[in-house]
């Protein structure tokens, strides 16, 4: 089974209070959802390959080390945008695709609009970025949808999620660990999380 890891760190609980208050306004929204994604890149990101590097430094010469994995970041349409400069300050170098899912209101079933990936892999490892993992819908299809282009490692990484989407994840995908800033309660009638905060993609864009 895979590993789900809710952040403990003081910085993330700090923003991601900020994040919740329905005062927050967009542009605000926006920055918060940057800087926690770039916090949790730190901890996602922990377990990554490298390979040794020789270089001079202005003192003398010294064996470092070099990211060996090409890195792939896979926003879900349209709420996971917000997620992705934060992990760009890191890995400058990440290749991004893009996967459009939609929720059916009446279903609750993700439904694929948008995808343009390549015939082949062109990235060894896959950070799905959603910030919210509510029913597990979008992150157990867009995990589908990489498996079968080729990718063997996966990650997914999110701003809070509810008990039933990350079962919903487990269970159909038990080889990818969670990375989370928090864990919440449940989900409402209407599939949103609670206390959560809101609909991500209507705070950051300002719409809804």
């Amino acid at each position: 089974m895979s590993t789900v890891h809710a952040s403990t760190h003081p910085l993330v609980a700090h923003k991601l209070s900020r994040l919740r208050d329905k005062k927050t306004e967009p542009k605000k929204f926006r920055e918060l959802v940057r800087e926690i994604a770039s916090l949790l890149a730190y901890e996602a990101t922990a377990d990554l390959l490298t390979v040794p590097r020789e270089l001079e430094t202005p003192l003398a010469k010294v064996v470092g080390a070099e990211l060996k994995e090409k890195i792939g970041l896979v926003p879900v349409l349209r709420a996971g945008l917000g997620m992705v400069e934060g992990f760009w300050e890191l890995m400058p170098g990440a290749e991004v695709w893009h996967i459009g899912l939609y929720r059916d209101e009446h279903t609750l079933r993700p439904v694929e609009y948008y995808n343009k990936l390549p015939l082949e892999p062109t990235v060894s490892v896959c950070i799905i970025l959603d910030p919210m993992l509510a029913t597990g819908g979008s992150a157990t299809a867009t995990a589908e949808v990489l498996k079968r282009w080729g990718v063997k490692k996966i990650k997914f990484v999110g701003l809070i999620g509810a008990p039933e989407g990350i079962k919903a994840m487990q269970t159909a995908h038990p080889d990818i660990d969670i990375y989370l800033a928090a864990i919440d309660d449940h989900l409402n009638e209407r599939a949103y999380i609670v206390p959560g905060l809101g609909d991500a993609g209507d705070r950051q864009f300002g719409t809804g």
